[in-house]
């Protein structure tokens, strides 16, 4: 089976039968209401495989190599739940909040939710600049995810406000992920952050690589950002 292999893969580990429905499960809606919530643009199961739950699972291999995955995990702009709600089934144990501005598809992530039974999994719709200056929120995360959100620059604006000092944004980027690390550097030492690692990642089958580009705290994200809805995409730093 393409998907167990997938997952395994990148995983390095054995899924239970459990862990194996679940991801079956997740497919099967991601596959039925695409259209509904405009989740996602591949249309069969290879690719969804490939791209949402196969590099999910190769970030996930990387991330753990690294040592940096902490709960609580946030996944900003996770738009169909890729790469949060992969890293839960595969990691029960982490806490995981999906953000998302979309009304239809923080519906889509609620109900997946609930039919796959999972705890420890909040669907916040909202967006990051407003979710981020509450206390609640705001600095208290061990690992922000963000997948297709914004170029790095942005990104930076955007996520680093919810991780504490020392923990880790992970994004995985495309072929321009070079050129975005460069760009973002006065953002970077804005928000209080430094790119730590670089690298392609394992993903199995035929098709893109994306780049993992793994961002560290190291100070504290002054109180102004992220600025009001809009601006950081409008005036990036």
């Amino acid at each position: 089976m393409y998907l167990a292999m997938a997952v395994r893969n990148g995983l390095r580990k054995h899924l239970s039968a459990v862990q194996q429905e679940r991801f079956e499960a997740y497919l099967q809606r991601l596959l039925e209401d695409r259209r509904r919530a405009n989740l996602t643009a591949l249309r069969d199961r290879q690719s969804i495989e490939r791209r949402h739950f196969g590099e999910s699972a190769a970030l996930l291999d990387a991330l753990e190599r690294a040592g940096v995955v902490e709960s609580p995990v946030i996944d900003v702009g996770t738009g169909a739940g890729i790469p949060g709600l992969p890293f839960k089934i595969a990691r029960p144990d982490l806490d995981v909040t999906l953000v998302e501005s979309s009304a239809k598809k923080a519906q889509f992530l609620e109900e997946t939710v609930r039919e796959l039974r999972l705890s420890g999994v909040t669907v916040c719709h909202a967006r990051a600049e407003d979710l981020a200056r509450g206390a609640e929120h705001r600095g208290v995360y061990g690992l922000a995810l963000a997948r297709a959100v914004a170029p790095l620059r942005i990104l930076v604006e955007l996520a680093l406000p919810f991780l504490y000092v020392g923990s880790h944004l992970a994004t995985p980027k495309g072929s321009g992920a070079e050129r975005e690390v460069r760009e973002a550097a006065n953002a970077l030492a804005v928000c209080g952050g430094t790119v730590e690692l670089v690298e392609r990642l394992e993903v199995p089958g035929p098709g893109p690589t994306p780049t993992l580009v793994l961002v560290r705290k190291t100070a504290e994200t002054p109180d102004r950002y992220p600025r009001r809805p809009g601006m950081p995409r409008k005036r990036p730093l």
